[in-house]
């Protein structure tokens, strides 16, 4: 009786430590880094030198095919309210304006809800208001991209007050020492940080490591070098506090490379078809590394396909928040997966900018316009497929994938900037559209 008393105080004294609180709400880090496509993390088979991403990879899960709206402004948006851009409106990097915290719910409020602190440590302007407004405890914000140095931003905002950025100082390492302040003063958790960093959006400039004379492949090496080492620094960071056992970190890009560095961030020494603001698979295709120390399977690849939408709910199953009532989402839990169990994968992916909208299968992509492609040699070439192909595997996936464009119908948009920066891959993409208007209408007569 003794021992079975001591079993029994054991097992109660377990359930109620804080070990155990924290499994059940685990803190949630989301490194959304900027521009970065598959081709620039060396683990997703880039030619970068990215140890300390690759760690996380290593330790944990990465997602082969995740899938984000190819510009930042409607691809942050759909990260954070878990809604497709035609239902929010933001499907533009000229829309910012367009949702409202009166219409739309945000993550951090659902977190917070749940008891979790929250914050945002970095880049916010292609949303209208500021975090605070969305429901964020605290936030350090700087106005527009790809910021550094004061020679580009004189000032940025902590928490609503400005401060100088001097002479000297550079950005991103205020960025991680606000996000430091932050899970340091949050260390007893649970706390959510939204984690957008400069890094690696143009103007490509000198890192405080960069050499003089640097050509312009050498700056662009050395941002992503930096953007990994504060990666690094920040896992660093979580250790020395104790908390990486109890902390998921994801990391992500918000969209696929940028014209910088298109041609130099190749997948096994090939060049991606597309780049950011394009609705090819470079333009969309993103890497997604989950690590959650003794949780997330280590050294995995998940083929499963998930979309930027996926964030809000996966981030709420995990820590145990209540989805909003009233409001449609778009969002599909990947939760499971990152406990490395199968949950219910998605059956497709769906991608929307400026009018412009597309869903795709394990295999096959449909426009809105009309084109069948195939992905099988995918992220290099998309194939289109002729109108009267026999193809019984290509028929049935054009019925499925319309069913879904269908139901899910992209609202006209001031695409102008949506269009800037495709680079040598738009004759290639004019081309393909072309063909595929042609069959549709072929199909259609």
């Amino acid at each position: 009786m003794k021992l079975l008393s001591s079993i029994l105080l054991a097992v109660l004294v377990l359930q109620s430590s804080p070990t155990r609180a924290a499994a059940d709400k685990p803190n949630i880090i989301l490194i959304m880094s900027d521009d970065v496509g598959i081709g620039d993390i060396h683990c997703c088979g880039g030619p970068f030198k990215t140890p300390n991403i690759d760690a996380l990879a290593k330790g944990g899960t990465r997602f082969e095919y995740c899938y984000a709206t190819p510009l930042c402004g409607p691809s942050r948006c759909e990260t954070l309210t878990g809604r497709y851009p035609f239902r929010t409106g933001l499907n533009s990097n000229n829309s910012a304006d367009a949702v409202s915290p009166a219409r739309e719910v945000m993550i951090p409020t659902v977190m917070k809800k749940a008891g979790y602190a929250t914050a945002s440590a970095g880049k916010w302007g292609q949303i209208c208001l500021g975090p605070r407004e969305w429901g964020f405890d605290e936030h350090i914000v700087f106005k527009g991209s790809g910021k550094y140095w004061s020679s580009q931003v004189k000032t940025y905002n902590v928490n609503g007050e400005d401060k100088p950025l001097r002479e000297g100082q550079y950005l991103p390492d205020l960025l991680h020492d606000f996000a430091v302040d932050f899970i340091t003063r949050h260390k007893e958790g649970p706390f959510f940080l939204y984690y957008p960093m400069s890094h690696i959006h143009g103007p490509i400039l000198r890192t405080p490591g960069s050499q003089p004379g640097a050509d312009k492949d050498r700056l662009y090496a050395d941002n992503i070098e930096y953007m990994d080492m504060l990666v690094g620094r920040l896992m660093a960071e979580l250790d020395r506090l104790k908390l990486r056992e109890n902390t998921v970190v994801i990391f992500s890009g918000d969209n696929g490379t940028a014209r910088f560095g298109a041609g130099t961030a190749t997948v096994e020494g090939r060049k991606v078809i597309g780049q950011k603001a394009t609705m090819l698979e470079g333009g969309s295709r993103v890497p997604l590394i989950v690590n959650w120390p003794g949780v997330t399977p280590a050294g995995q690849v998940n083929h499963d396909l998930i979309d930027f939408s996926d964030f809000f709910a996966t981030f709420a199953q995990l820590g145990g928040a209540a989805l909003p009532e009233g409001v449609t989402l778009d969002s599909h839990s990947f939760a499971p997966q990152v406990k490395g169990e199968k949950g219910t994968p998605r059956e497709w992916a769906y991608v929307e900018l400026g009018g412009k909208s597309y869903a795709r299968d394990a295999r096959y992509k449909l426009t809105n316009a009309g084109g069948l492609f195939d992905l099988k040699n995918a992220p290099w070439d998309e194939i289109p497929v002729p109108s009267d192909s026999k193809d019984e595997q290509a028929l049935a996936a054009r019925a499925r994938l319309q069913t879904v464009l269908n139901e899910h119908v992209a609202k006209d948009g001031d695409a102008k900037k949506a269009r800037k920066g495709k680079g040598k891959g738009k004759g290639k993409r004019k081309k393909q559209e072309a063909a595929a208007a042609a069959t549709a209408a072929s199909a259609a007569q």
